[in-house]
Protein backbone atom coordinates (compact mmCIF):
# COMPACT_ATOMS: atom_id res chain seq x y z
CA UNK A 1 0.00 0.00 0.00
CA UNK A 2 1.35 3.43 -0.89
CA UNK A 3 1.86 6.19 1.66
CA UNK A 4 -0.96 8.27 0.16
CA UNK A 5 -3.37 5.34 0.37
CA UNK A 6 -2.37 4.81 4.00
CA UNK A 7 -3.22 8.41 4.81
CA UNK A 8 -6.51 8.17 2.96
CA UNK A 9 -7.53 5.12 4.99
CA UNK A 10 -7.04 6.95 8.28
CA UNK A 11 -9.99 8.60 9.97
CA UNK A 12 -10.11 12.28 10.80
CA UNK A 13 -8.13 13.08 13.96
CA UNK A 14 -9.27 16.02 16.07
CA UNK A 15 -7.52 17.14 19.25
CA UNK A 16 -9.77 18.97 21.70
CA UNK A 17 -8.01 21.17 24.21
CA UNK A 18 -8.32 24.22 26.42
CA UNK A 19 -5.98 26.76 27.91
CA UNK A 20 -7.77 26.76 31.25
CA UNK A 21 -9.24 23.90 33.21
CA UNK A 22 -12.88 23.94 34.23
CA UNK A 23 -14.35 25.11 30.93
CA UNK A 24 -16.11 21.79 30.24
CA UNK A 25 -13.69 20.45 27.64
CA UNK A 26 -14.18 16.75 28.39
CA UNK A 27 -17.95 17.18 28.41
CA UNK A 28 -17.66 18.73 24.95
CA UNK A 29 -15.56 15.75 23.84
CA UNK A 30 -18.03 13.06 24.92
CA UNK A 31 -21.08 14.89 23.59
CA UNK A 32 -19.42 15.70 20.28
CA UNK A 33 -18.43 12.04 19.97
CA UNK A 34 -21.97 10.86 20.75
CA UNK A 35 -23.44 13.36 18.29
CA UNK A 36 -21.07 12.23 15.51
CA UNK A 37 -21.98 8.61 16.25
CA UNK A 38 -25.68 9.51 15.98
CA UNK A 39 -24.91 10.78 12.47
CA UNK A 40 -23.72 7.27 11.58
CA UNK A 41 -19.98 7.77 11.97
CA UNK A 42 -17.54 5.38 13.62
CA UNK A 43 -16.09 7.38 16.49
CA UNK A 44 -13.41 6.92 19.13
CA UNK A 45 -12.03 8.91 22.05
CA UNK A 46 -8.50 8.75 23.39
CA UNK A 47 -8.31 10.22 26.88
CA UNK A 48 -4.91 11.87 26.65
CA UNK A 49 -5.03 13.62 30.00
CA UNK A 50 -2.58 10.90 30.93
CA UNK A 51 -2.30 11.49 34.67
CA UNK A 52 -5.80 12.82 35.42
CA UNK A 53 -8.13 11.26 32.89
CA UNK A 54 -11.89 11.28 33.51
CA UNK A 55 -13.65 10.33 30.27
CA UNK A 56 -14.42 6.95 31.82
CA UNK A 57 -15.84 8.61 34.94
CA UNK A 58 -18.18 10.86 32.94
CA UNK A 59 -19.48 7.81 31.07
CA UNK A 60 -19.82 5.51 34.07
CA UNK A 61 -17.16 3.08 32.81
CA UNK A 62 -14.78 1.06 34.99
CA UNK A 63 -11.63 0.22 33.02
CA UNK A 64 -9.37 -2.54 34.25
CA UNK A 65 -6.44 -1.08 32.31
CA UNK A 66 -5.54 2.29 30.84
CA UNK A 67 -3.35 3.95 28.23
CA UNK A 68 -0.35 3.80 30.54
CA UNK A 69 -0.33 0.02 30.18
CA UNK A 70 -0.02 0.40 26.39
CA UNK A 71 2.70 3.04 26.65
CA UNK A 72 4.69 0.76 28.96
CA UNK A 73 4.26 -2.19 26.59
CA UNK A 74 2.32 -4.26 29.14
CA UNK A 75 -0.98 -4.35 27.23
CA UNK A 76 -2.23 -4.04 23.67
CA UNK A 77 -4.74 -1.48 22.45
CA UNK A 78 -7.47 -4.10 22.29
CA UNK A 79 -6.81 -5.03 25.92
CA UNK A 80 -7.69 -1.56 27.20
CA UNK A 81 -10.33 -0.31 24.73
CA UNK A 82 -13.85 0.03 26.11
CA UNK A 83 -17.17 0.53 24.34
CA UNK A 84 -19.09 3.65 25.29
CA UNK A 85 -22.52 4.97 24.31
CA UNK A 86 -23.51 4.78 20.64
CA UNK A 87 -20.69 2.25 20.11
CA UNK A 88 -17.95 4.84 20.73
CA UNK A 89 -14.52 3.29 21.29
CA UNK A 90 -12.92 4.63 24.47
CA UNK A 91 -9.19 4.46 25.22
CA UNK A 92 -9.07 5.43 28.92
CA UNK A 93 -6.31 7.31 30.70
CA UNK A 94 -4.94 6.72 34.16
CA UNK A 95 -5.63 8.88 37.20
CA UNK A 96 -3.06 10.10 39.69
CA UNK A 97 -0.15 8.50 37.81
CA UNK A 98 2.83 10.83 38.01
CA UNK A 99 4.97 8.87 35.55
CA UNK A 100 2.54 9.70 32.74
CA UNK A 101 2.81 13.47 33.16
CA UNK A 102 6.05 13.56 31.12
CA UNK A 103 6.42 10.87 28.45
CA UNK A 104 9.78 9.65 27.22
CA UNK A 105 10.72 9.09 23.57
CA UNK A 106 9.70 5.43 23.55
CA UNK A 107 6.31 6.24 25.09
CA UNK A 108 5.70 8.93 22.47
CA UNK A 109 6.48 6.44 19.68
CA UNK A 110 4.05 3.99 21.19
CA UNK A 111 1.42 6.69 21.50
CA UNK A 112 1.87 7.65 17.86
CA UNK A 113 1.45 4.01 16.86
CA UNK A 114 -1.67 3.83 19.03
CA UNK A 115 -3.21 6.82 17.25
CA UNK A 116 -2.47 5.37 13.83
CA UNK A 117 -3.90 1.98 14.74
CA UNK A 118 -7.08 3.29 16.36
CA UNK A 119 -7.81 5.94 13.72
CA UNK A 120 -7.47 3.38 10.91
CA UNK A 121 -10.69 1.73 12.11
CA UNK A 122 -12.69 4.94 12.62
CA UNK A 123 -14.19 7.88 10.78
CA UNK A 124 -13.38 10.28 13.63
CA UNK A 125 -10.89 10.02 16.48
CA UNK A 126 -11.17 12.65 19.21
CA UNK A 127 -8.14 13.21 21.45
CA UNK A 128 -9.05 14.76 24.80
CA UNK A 129 -5.92 16.54 26.02
CA UNK A 130 -5.16 17.94 29.45
CA UNK A 131 -5.82 21.64 29.96
CA UNK A 132 -2.91 24.06 29.82
CA UNK A 133 0.27 24.44 27.79
CA UNK A 134 2.54 21.70 29.14
CA UNK A 135 5.00 19.93 26.84
CA UNK A 136 2.70 16.89 26.83
CA UNK A 137 -0.23 18.97 25.60
CA UNK A 138 1.72 20.72 22.84
CA UNK A 139 3.20 17.41 21.63
CA UNK A 140 -0.28 15.90 21.51
CA UNK A 141 -1.67 18.81 19.52
CA UNK A 142 1.06 18.36 16.92
CA UNK A 143 -0.24 14.83 16.19
CA UNK A 144 -3.65 16.08 15.04
CA UNK A 145 -4.43 17.84 11.73
CA UNK A 146 -7.32 19.62 13.48
CA UNK A 147 -7.37 21.33 16.87
CA UNK A 148 -10.51 22.52 18.63
CA UNK A 149 -9.94 24.99 21.47
CA UNK A 150 -12.71 25.08 24.06
CA UNK A 151 -13.09 28.26 26.09
CA UNK A 152 -15.73 30.20 27.98
CA UNK A 153 -16.75 33.79 28.73
CA UNK A 154 -14.48 33.81 31.79
CA UNK A 155 -11.71 36.39 31.08
CA UNK A 156 -9.05 34.03 32.46
CA UNK A 157 -10.26 31.27 30.12
CA UNK A 158 -10.06 33.65 27.13
CA UNK A 159 -6.53 34.77 28.02
CA UNK A 160 -5.37 31.19 28.53
CA UNK A 161 -6.99 30.09 25.26
CA UNK A 162 -5.07 32.80 23.41
CA UNK A 163 -1.82 31.74 25.11
CA UNK A 164 -2.39 28.16 23.94
CA UNK A 165 -3.19 29.33 20.39
CA UNK A 166 -0.03 31.45 20.38
CA UNK A 167 2.19 28.55 21.45
CA UNK A 168 0.57 26.19 18.94
CA UNK A 169 0.87 28.71 16.11
CA UNK A 170 4.55 29.24 16.92
CA UNK A 171 5.10 25.48 16.69
CA UNK A 172 2.99 25.06 13.52
CA UNK A 173 1.79 28.18 11.73
CA UNK A 174 -0.52 26.28 9.37
CA UNK A 175 -2.24 24.24 12.07
CA UNK A 176 -6.01 24.22 11.62
CA UNK A 177 -7.52 25.75 14.79
CA UNK A 178 -11.21 26.11 15.56
CA UNK A 179 -12.86 27.65 18.62
CA UNK A 180 -15.91 26.54 20.57
CA UNK A 181 -17.32 28.73 23.34
CA UNK A 182 -18.85 26.55 26.04
CA UNK A 183 -21.47 27.31 28.72
CA UNK A 184 -22.28 30.67 27.17
CA UNK A 185 -25.43 32.72 27.67
CA UNK A 186 -26.22 33.28 24.01
CA UNK A 187 -24.84 33.89 20.52
CA UNK A 188 -23.90 37.50 21.30
CA UNK A 189 -21.74 36.50 24.25
CA UNK A 190 -20.11 33.66 22.29
CA UNK A 191 -19.44 35.98 19.36
CA UNK A 192 -17.75 38.49 21.65
CA UNK A 193 -15.41 35.82 23.02
CA UNK A 194 -14.50 34.58 19.55
CA UNK A 195 -13.92 38.09 18.18
CA UNK A 196 -11.50 38.82 21.01
CA UNK A 197 -9.49 35.71 20.18
CA UNK A 198 -9.63 36.13 16.42
CA UNK A 199 -8.71 39.83 16.54
CA UNK A 200 -5.71 39.11 18.74
CA UNK A 201 -4.61 36.19 16.56
CA UNK A 202 -4.92 38.25 13.39
CA UNK A 203 -3.06 41.24 14.83
CA UNK A 204 -0.27 39.54 16.75
CA UNK A 205 0.06 36.09 15.19
CA UNK A 206 -0.79 36.87 11.57
CA UNK A 207 -3.43 34.16 11.34
CA UNK A 208 -7.19 33.78 11.56
CA UNK A 209 -9.22 31.34 13.61
CA UNK A 210 -12.38 29.43 12.74
CA UNK A 211 -15.54 29.79 14.82
CA UNK A 212 -17.08 26.34 15.10
CA UNK A 213 -19.94 27.43 17.32
CA UNK A 214 -20.99 27.50 20.94
CA UNK A 215 -22.79 25.46 23.57
CA UNK A 216 -25.39 27.31 25.61
CA UNK A 217 -25.40 27.14 29.38
CA UNK A 218 -27.95 24.47 30.25
CA UNK A 219 -28.89 23.04 33.68
CA UNK A 220 -29.45 19.71 31.94
CA UNK A 221 -25.68 19.38 31.49
CA UNK A 222 -25.17 19.01 35.25
CA UNK A 223 -28.00 16.49 35.41
CA UNK A 224 -26.42 14.44 32.62
CA UNK A 225 -22.99 14.58 34.29
CA UNK A 226 -24.44 13.30 37.55
CA UNK A 227 -26.13 10.53 35.59
CA UNK A 228 -22.82 9.77 33.82
CA UNK A 229 -24.37 10.08 30.38
CA UNK A 230 -23.86 12.45 27.43
CA UNK A 231 -26.59 15.09 27.49
CA UNK A 232 -27.34 14.33 23.83
CA UNK A 233 -28.52 10.89 24.99
CA UNK A 234 -29.98 11.91 28.35
CA UNK A 235 -31.90 15.01 27.19
CA UNK A 236 -31.73 15.02 23.36
CA UNK A 237 -34.06 17.99 22.95
CA UNK A 238 -32.33 20.22 25.49
CA UNK A 239 -30.75 23.52 24.32
CA UNK A 240 -27.20 22.19 24.82
CA UNK A 241 -27.99 19.00 22.88
CA UNK A 242 -29.18 21.04 19.90
CA UNK A 243 -25.91 22.96 19.97
CA UNK A 244 -23.88 19.75 20.08
CA UNK A 245 -25.72 18.44 17.02
CA UNK A 246 -24.81 21.58 15.10
CA UNK A 247 -21.18 21.30 16.20
CA UNK A 248 -21.12 17.65 15.08
CA UNK A 249 -22.58 18.59 11.70
CA UNK A 250 -19.71 21.01 11.20
CA UNK A 251 -17.00 18.64 12.39
CA UNK A 252 -18.41 15.97 10.07
CA UNK A 253 -17.09 18.12 7.21
CA UNK A 254 -13.49 17.95 8.40
CA UNK A 255 -11.09 16.05 6.16
CA UNK A 256 -8.41 13.65 7.47
CA UNK A 257 -5.53 15.74 6.12
CA UNK A 258 -6.79 19.08 7.45
CA UNK A 259 -8.06 20.20 4.05
CA UNK A 260 -10.21 23.26 3.45
CA UNK A 261 -13.29 21.40 2.24
CA UNK A 262 -14.58 21.35 5.83
CA UNK A 263 -16.15 24.81 5.47
CA UNK A 264 -18.07 24.01 2.33
CA UNK A 265 -19.25 20.74 3.83
CA UNK A 266 -20.41 22.45 7.00
CA UNK A 267 -22.31 25.03 4.98
CA UNK A 268 -24.09 22.27 3.02
CA UNK A 269 -25.09 20.51 6.22
CA UNK A 270 -26.32 23.71 7.85
CA UNK A 271 -28.43 24.57 4.83
CA UNK A 272 -30.57 21.49 5.51
CA UNK A 273 -34.12 22.60 6.46
CA UNK A 274 -34.18 20.20 9.41
CA UNK A 275 -31.18 21.92 10.97
CA UNK A 276 -31.91 25.54 10.12
CA UNK A 277 -33.82 26.33 13.31
CA UNK A 278 -31.22 24.71 15.55
CA UNK A 279 -28.38 26.43 13.70
CA UNK A 280 -29.93 29.83 14.23
CA UNK A 281 -29.93 29.23 17.98
CA UNK A 282 -26.57 27.54 18.42
CA UNK A 283 -24.22 28.85 15.74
Amino acid sequence: MTQSNTRASRGTILAITSGKGGVGKTNVVINLAASLARLGHRVGIIDADFGLGNVDVLLGLTPAYHIGHVLSGEKSISDITLQGPQGIKIVPAGSGIRSLTALNELQWRRFHNLIEAVSAELDFLLIDTAAGVSDNVVELLMFAPHVLVVTSFDPAAVVDAYALIKILTTASRRKDIGVVVNATRDAEEAGLVFRQLDTAATRFLGRSLRFDGYIVSDPGVREAVLGQRPIVDHLPQSPASRCFRILASRVAGYTPDGGASMRASAQRVLSSPSLTLEASRCA
